[in-house]
């Protein structure tokens, strides 16, 4: 049995029935999908992503590569923008050099030198950054090769700074600074801690090496695509299904949290284990609006509207201030925001002539604030004339988000905190991270390495770790 519907289930599922099991996927919620659904959350006709939105990760993903699940993509002329006061943005372009071009100056050669070596080495890398887990000895071999260059070498210790750090260390300029602390934000942390930097830097080398893409007519499509894979290999899917307890079969998958298998176990696991997973710490919330526009955002500048992503925030000392705000229980009159809009570049969303666009803020963890009006200022704030254009929005607070799924702790879109200590030991320090105590029982959500996005990673690696446990019984 699977728990749970969200692309890690449904990859541990498929990964499962591939093998020649019988699968059974429970879902609690009236739709499959957890992290990637989508509905008319604002006026009837337009389609919003009620988690995420861009899936950079998923274009990466060597297990939705291999499964060829024939979803159509929508790749944006460029992956993201970041506006800055003066009317200019700089724009994360699939070309490096472009990018570089941005940027401008000496920032941006220095920026070429650091972003550079990782594009070359993309395949090499990316066993490292997504598994599957733990990577296979031929992955480490290619990796090993490829660390012979000094470039690359510099550029994966930079991976492991924070972001403040690296972008003082290595930019002189505010535009290069602001452009990677934009990027490193994704990661929930504060930019003064670690690994900050190795997000941002993730984001930008598969920007350049992939695409910051997104399904035509929604999150929901992969999903559905999955879904559509299981059930062709005779799998069960059942929605409005909730598990109250572990069942007791010869193999459970749990796409859950630590504190949701806290629940499910009713007191089966042992003390040390359990202890484990109740210090298991959760970052930062969303507060998330969707809008149905009338018209697209009137960016100032105008490469912002080249772009689906579009980083809120000006300066590294302002983004910088917001999130440390949140990480500390505070929220911010001027948060740094993250918005997409699809419908610049997927017609299907929105009826025609009309847009939506997506956004959210990090709050503190289950905060019940409405960030509405500081969001919506700083849209306003690169694009006058926004407030203009809205039909209807929708509001999710993190107390919402989690109703809506329970994995969203407080809100917490990335399955837990992923600072050092949690980011190759979660959700405890075991050397198969997976594996839980109950024979036959495995943790395969973002809880688990390599953690946060939609890649099914580690559904796939969980999968693997219980079939081959399987076989030995």
């Amino acid at each position: 049995m699977v728990i749970g519907s969200g692309p890690n289930g449904l990859a541990g599922a498929i990964t499962l029935a591939h093998a020649g099991l019988d699968v059974e996927v429970r879902e609690a919620a009236e739709t499959i999908g957890g992290g990637t659904r989508s509905a008319e959350l604002t006026l009837p006709g337009f389609v919003h992503d009620i988690c995420s939105a861009v899936h950079p990760m998923g274009r990466g993903s060597p297990f939705f590569r291999e499964l060829d699940l024939g979803i159509d993509w929508v790749d944006p002329p460029a992956a993201a923008a970041h506006p800055l006061d003066d009317g200019t943005a700089v724009v994360l372009e699939h070309d490096l050099d472009a990018t570089a071009a941005s940027i401008g100056g000496r920032d941006g050669e220095a920026y070429r030198e650091l972003v550079g070596p990782l594009v070359e080495h993309f395949d090499a890398v990316v066993p490292v950054l997504l598994g599957p887990w733990p990577p296979p000895s031929r992955a480490a071999a290619r990796l090993a090769r490829a660390l012979g260059p000094a470039g690359l070498q510099r550029s994966l210790r930079a991976a492991l700074a924070d972001a403040r750090s690296l972008a003082e260390q290595v930019f002189s300029g505010e535009r290069a600074r602001a452009f990677l602390a934009g990027h490193s934000a994704h990661s929930m942390l504060p930019l003064e801690r670690r690994p900050s930097a190795g997000y941002g830097l993730a984001l930008l080398v598969m920007g350049h090496a992939l695409s910051w893409g997104f399904p035509r007519g929604g999150a929901q499509r992969i999903a559905d695509a999955l879904a559509e894979r299981l059930v062709e290999l005779g799998g069960e899917l059942h929605v409005e299904s909730p598990v109250e307890e572990l069942p007791r079969t010869d193999l459970v998958l749990a796409d859950v949290v630590p504190r949701e298998l806290l629940r499910l176990a009713r007191g089966r696991l042992p003390d040390r284990y359990e202890r484990a997973l109740r210090a298991y710490r959760h970052g930062p919330g969303a507060f998330k609006l969707d809008w149905a526009l009338e018209g697209p955002i009137p960016w100032l500048a105008q490469e912002c509207r080249r772009a689906g992503t579009v980083h809120l925030g000006g300066r590294l000392d302002e983004i910088s201030t917001s999130e440390w705000d949140a990480w500390s229980g505070r929220t911010s009159a001027r948060p740094f925001v993250l918005l997409v809009q699809h419908t610049l570049f997927d017609e299907t969303r929105a009826p025609e002539g009309r847009h939506t666009a997506w956004a959210y803020c990090h709050v503190p963890n289950g905060s019940a604030e409405d960030m509405t009006d500081a969001i919506e200022a700083q849209v306003e704030r690169f694009a006058p004339g926004f407030r203009d254009l809205v039909l209807a929005r929708s509001a999710l607070a993190p107390p919402l988000l989690e109703a809506k799924n329970r994995n969203l702790v407080g809100g917490d879109v990335n399955g837990g905190a992923a600072d050092l200590g949690q980011l190759f030991f979660r959700p405890v320090k075991r050397r198969v991270p997976y594996r839980t105590p109950l024979r036959g029982v495995y943790l395969c959500s973002a809880a688990t390495p390599p953690g946060g996005g939609v890649h099914g990673m580690c559904g796939y690696s969980a999968a693997r770790i219980a079939l081959r446990d399987l076989s030995r019984r």
